[in-house]
């Protein structure tokens, strides 16, 4: 670089995790059998062809979206809301986000968390609650399970179902979470992506009237169509809570043109109208979950948690690298845990998200 040119200066971020399971993706691809991945946790079914219909019927809009979506969008979102999860939120308060991902990356930014602030998430959290607080400057704490936060902290994540354990709060867990956020005069926000999967327990979104009673100050629910609807393509997600918090995020993604397409808005309209698309993929992830977690405890690994959500924690009491090697000479790829957290050291994260056949042959590899 010329010495007249200013280098580029930015945040130092952690390494892209999955970059390092080159070498494990490439033994796992050899298998004679092929690979069966279960790391990532891509949606690997259709797109239910009303939400692909709903997406072609406004190809010919031509103007600009609305940031703040279509007011049919924002209805559907509480209608779905209310109707699946007991939970009443003011429609000026949903926010159309270009699925969670950029939301958790840049929610420390938007919400004026800087330098000096902490942001503290779970003990195992999904990575890019680290990378969005760095990328504000902040300072990063891990807390675990009814830990409360320290002084400073401007934003506090949580995370039920939990990716990537399926832990699961119960409301009396999450008020106390909310109680203590407060205190620490720290917003709270609440990834609840995988909120329509819960398997051994049901989920409770914290803006359940039994965990924030009739007041969201302060809380925001962060919410994707990526698992429940499959809508991963798309980039289909919204935020909502607190309708001062939201009004703001709106105002600053005007700005920034962070903006849903209007295609996008109208698939996600179609897929918050109707339930019965959701409870057709449910079934298809839990029939995967009775083939995959008993091969796995049959083969001598111990299921932690995994109580809802996409994923089966588990542990055969190995070093985590080792047991992802050691699946993928069987043709298996999984997660390391520690790309959770240093708590993750002897756990790996496995995903259901592949097709039916996929999944049996990873059980007919693991006995």
């Amino acid at each position: 670089m010329s010495s007249g040119t200013r280098e580029p200066r930015g945040p130092r971020l952690p390494d892209f995790p999955w970059d390092s399971l080159a070498a494990q993706t490439a033994t796992a691809r050899s298998h004679p059998d092929g690979l069966v991945d279960l790391s990532v946790g891509t949606p690997v079914d259709p797109v239910p062809e009303p939400l692909r219909a709903a997406l072609a019927s406004v190809a010919e809009v031509p103007g600009y979206p609305a940031t703040h979506g279509t007011p049919e969008l924002r209805a559907a979102a509480v209608e779905a809301l209310a109707r699946r999860h007991g939970v009443t939120v003011d429609p000026a308060a949903v926010l159309p986000t270009i699925g969670s991902k950029e939301l958790v990356a840049w929610l420390p930014t938007l919400l004026g968390v800087r330098a000096g602030d902490v942001v503290a998430i779970p003990e195992l959290a999904y990575p890019t609650y680290e990378v969005g607080a760095k990328i504000a400057g902040a300072e990063v704490v891990r807390l675990a399970p009814g830990e409360a936060p320290p002084a400073g902290t401007a934003l506090v994540w949580l995370n039920s179902p939990s990716n990537p354990t399926g832990r699961v709060l119960d409301a009396a867990a999450l008020a106390e979470s909310v109680r203590a956020a407060r205190e620490a005069g720290a917003v709270v926000a609440s990834d609840e992506c995988y909120l329509a999967l819960g398997w051994e327990a049901e989920p409770v979104s914290v803006l359940h009237p039994s965990v924030t009673g009739e007041d969201p100050t302060g809380v925001l629910a962060v919410h994707s169509l990526s698992k429940s609807s499959n809508l991963a393509g798309y980039r289909a997600g919204f935020i909502t809570g607190d309708p001062g918090l939201v009004a703001r995020l709106l105002e600053l993604r005007k700005h920034a043109g962070m903006i849903m397409p209007r295609p996008v808005q109208q698939a996600m309209t179609a897929a918050l109208l109707d339930d019965e698309h959701v409870e057709a993929q449910r079934e298809l992830y839990a029939a995967r979950r009775a083939v995959l977690r008993p091969a796995l405890e049959a083969a001598g690994f111990t299921i932690e948690h995994s109580r809802a959500g996409l994923y089966l924690w588990a542990t055969c009491g190995d070093d985590a690298w080792e047991t992802v090697g050691l699946l993928a000479q069987h043709g298996i790829l999984v997660a390391p845990g520690t790309f959770y957290g240093p708590g993750g050291q002897r756990h790996v994260r496995i995903a259901l998200t592949a097709p039916d056949e996929r999944i049996e042959a990873a059980a007919a590899r693991l006995g």
